[in-house]
């Protein structure tokens, strides 16, 4: 659909009327005042669009098919469209009629139409999981090109102006990495910065920062920015199978801002959640018991910083109490102080709210938050007395 919204130029502007052209919504949009004229261009955004396919549907609103819009603003006026992002996963689905790829807080399993080896080998398979490509949290630009992103090794190319789907592109192709945030940085020169988790990678594992070239060399054109991805620096996991659950990191001028939460994701969990059936989001767990009394204890907050210009890790560790933290909000540095905002909450009870079972006319009733978001500040002194 397409939606056409039209400034009104009266010195009092009554609402503008928004038609949304066709679909048979009977739907009328109000707004009131004008857009300036000096707002041009393309604002791309992404979400979770389709939760039912045929006679199954998604347990949580985060694992709908993604749903691509873009809105153009120009001459004053505003143009909507939306496509769904046609991904591995979506075409997939739509081919069998039903849920036939896993998400975050759905288990899809076979058909019990096939027969037992079939069933065998799909078992074996989720042993180690492939993610899906549901590409369906945020849009990043690299240099001239734009990809849909969520937390998986996979994104996809889509093109800014008609939302169709191009090439799917692997992380774990280029880097390490079975998990990546879908909010990345861009630096000065438009780089991306982003970190990513390797699980029980040559046994270890770390979390990785890594930067993708904002473009490439003139006699290597043709070859992809992610053929020069650069490996930034990584930071070991307290726990080689218990790696902590992030979906942001902070950025100043010279320090990369990584908060190890004991907000958890269970490798072993994960590697068995298919048989026993269960979704991967049961394999994240909060530690709420790890508050940290001593340095020698390595639950708890954590607080890492990676110094941008020589690619390492300060030494000095700083912690505080459990907390889960989703999203960062801001970082800078100060007088000597590194200095970052975020919004923190006392246990995971967040996630939890949005499964479709609970998002009835009884909402409000049956989802009080335990924990309720709190923007916390921490400053960080760089110069200390060890």
């Amino acid at each position: 659909m397409e939606a056409i919204f039209n400034r009104n130029k009266e010195e009092h502007p009554e609402p503008i009327k928004a038609e949304v052209q066709g679909m048979n919504t009977g739907m009328l949009l109000l707004f009131s005042g004008q857009l300036p004229t000096w707002l041009q261009g393309v604002l791309l955004r992404n979400g979770p669009g389709m939760h039912t396919i045929g006679d199954t549907k998604y347990n949580h609103w985060f694992d709908g098919l993604a749903l691509l819009h873009s809105f153009t603003f120009k001459n004053g006026e505003v143009y909507y469209r939306s496509k769904y992002l046609r991904s591995d996963t979506y075409n997939c689905n739509i081919e069998a009629n039903r849920i036939v790829v896993s998400e975050f807080g759905t288990m899809a399993y076979p058909d019990p139409c096939k027969n037992i080896f079939a069933k065998a080998f799909s078992y074996l398979s989720h042993t180690i999981p492939e993610f899906t490509d549901n590409c369906l949290i945020n849009i990043m630009k690299t240099g001239d090109d734009y990809y849909a992103t969520s937390e998986t090794n996979f994104i996809r190319k889509i093109d800014p102006q008609t939302l169709e789907t191009l090439e799917k592109v692997d992380y774990s192709k280029y880097v390490a990495v079975n998990l990546a945030t879908s909010h990345p940085h861009y630096d000065s020169a438009g780089n991306i910065l982003n970190m990513g988790t390797s699980i029980v990678d040559k046994g270890r594992t770390k979390y990785v920062l890594f930067k993708i070239p904002s473009s490439v060399p003139e006699k290597e054109k043709k070859k992809s920015c992610f053929k020069h991805l650069e490996v930034v620096c990584s930071i070991p996991s307290r726990s080689l199978l218990q790696p902590s659950y992030y979906h942001s990191f902070g950025i100043t001028e010279n320090y990369i801002v990584f908060i190890e939460q004991p907000f958890k994701l269970d490798i072993v969990k994960l590697a068995t959640a298919y048989i026993r059936g269960v979704n991967w989001a049961s394999c994240l767990s909060f530690h709420k018991e790890d508050k940290v009394f001593y340095l020698m204890l390595s639950n708890g907050t954590w607080f890492h910083f990676v110094e941008r210009k020589t690619k390492k890790e300060l030494s000095t560790k700083f912690y505080t109490d459990a907390l889960v933290l989703y999203h960062h909000i801001n970082a800078y540095e100060e007088d000597g102080h590194v200095v970052f905002d975020i919004v923190a909450y006392r246990d995971n009870s967040l996630y939890d709210m949005f499964y479709l079972k609970k998002l009835d006319k009884d909402f409000e009733e049956n989802n009080k938050l335990t924990s309720i978001p709190t923007c916390k500040r921490f400053v960080v002194p760089l110069q200390y007395d060890k």
